[in-house]
């Protein structure tokens, strides 16, 4: 099984992973107690050598098309979380590092996000069907990390959470005009135009998210005041005293990130206010999963903060405020996979078997990256001019109070 067995013995050093061999004989490589302990079998002898080149691609792919499988009552989740723990060890392995290297070159390729691409790489992921991520979201669908106050939080509450801190932040007064940039289906629009009295106009990529948008818009009475347009950020040309974006960073790429804060330059005014919520790491820069990025989200990668704050000082633009949440994406990931098994027959029947366990295998991975890896999410402020929020961070406590208090008058239900 060489050389796939000597990638191992480097590679687990907490816990244990048994591989069954295409001629089912077995393989284990032990490390120290307090890991999971997991049994996997690889039919494919090709897998001894691809996975030592690239494990995170060729082991998505093998589980996707039954060539990993797991036996002895081990199940992905322990394989994902073990992989997680020892994940420094396979980037330290002197293949991985030559590797990474060369894959480094071509970074610019990998991310790049040009108006026209950026649409077929959001479609491919977005434009799957609204019925398929009714199955695992929350019911107003939202698709980015929620804000657990507490453990026993619903995942409805927690996500009403996150849209009543990020709307305090915005420090919204009447008649004003906010942007949502990657509106996704349109609840925090919907939100920001219920909690005050301003006009929104949010702008996706997706033709699945604005029709469904559009249509809540209509259907809640708010479409005088809140509208959804298919373009992209980059070709608005209105001017707005709030931008917010949530979870569309992601996927402007790095090479691309001067002419996105330019962009919001150009969009506000001295005292007007963005405020962007995204996926980062606490790492040096690097790259995006290369299975990620083939089956999931073509373009995308989440960035060191070394990367965005080079670019905002570039910009002229002051970090008025700047909150990293740590575990709060496990947690919505864990509760996205949970009901995404629940309703896994159902995914089969859309798809197949082979989507189901490319999902299966996406969810549960990302949680790792969160639980044990270096991903976190990231809220920056962000203003040309140093008074143009609070300069006491107090504030958003109190409006979160008045929102809450604004949600039982509507009587806004989760």
């Amino acid at each position: 099984m060489f050389p796939l067995s000597n990638m191992m013995k480097a590679f687990i050093k907490k816990g244990s992973l048994t591989i069954i061999d295409h001629k089912d004989l077995p393989h284990k490589f032990v490390g120290e107690p307090g890991g999971p302990e997991v049994t996997m079998k690889l039919s494919d002898p090709s897998l001894y050598r691809k996975l030592v080149l690239n494990p995170e691609l060729h082991a998505g792919e093998a589980y996707m098309d039954g060539r990993l499988s797991f036996v002895e009552g081990s199940t992905l989740r322990e394989f994902l979380t073990l992989f997680s723990i020892n994940r420094g060890n396979v980037t330290s392995y002197p293949i991985q590092k030559v590797v990474r290297a060369i894959s480094m070159k071509f970074r610019k390729l990998q991310q790049a996000n040009p108006v026209g691409k950026a649409q077929a790489n959001v479609a491919h992921h977005y434009d799957i069907g609204n019925e398929f991520y009714k199955l695992f979201l929350d019911k107003n669908m939202l698709y980015s990390c929620a804000y657990f106050m507490n453990d026993n939080e619903s995942l409805e509450q927690a996500q009403r959470n996150k849209l009543r801190l990020l709307t305090a932040k915005l420090n919204l007064q009447p008649g004003q005009k906010v942007l949502d940039i990657g509106c996704g289906w349109g609840d925090l629009a919907l939100y920001i135009a219920k909690m005050a009295d301003v006009e929104v106009l949010g702008v996706t990529l997706s033709k699945e998210q604005q029709a469904l948008a559009s249509k809540r818009a209509k259907d809640e009475g708010l479409a005088d005041r809140v509208r959804f347009k298919l373009m992209d950020y980059r070709e608005v040309d209105e001017q707005f005293d709030r931008i917010v974006s949530v979870g569309m960073f992601e996927h402007v790429g790095v090479h691309h990130y001067d002419e996105f804060f330019k962009k919001l330059n150009t969009l506000m005014p001295d005292d007007g206010l963005a405020l962007i919520h995204s996926i980062g790491h606490m790492s040096p820069p690097g790259m995006a999963s290369s299975w990620l990025r083939k089956y999931i989200f073509p373009g995308a990668y989440s960035p060191s903060m070394s990367e965005v704050l080079s670019v905002v000082e570039q910009n002229h633009l002051w970090v008025t405020d700047l909150e990293i949440l740590r575990t709060h994406y496990a947690t919505t990931l864990a509760h996205w996979e949970k009901r995404f098994q629940e309703n896994r027959a159902e995914v089969e029947e859309m798809f197949d078997e082979k989507f189901a366990r490319m999902w299966e295998f996406y969810l549960i991975s990302a949680e790792m990256m969160f639980r044990t890896g270096a991903q976190m999410v990231f809220h920056i402020q962000l203003s040309r001019n140093r008074d143009a929020a609070p300069l006491v961070r107090d504030y958003t406590v109190d409006v979160q109070r008045e929102y809450e208090a604004r949600e039982a008058e509507l009587k806004l239900t989760l």
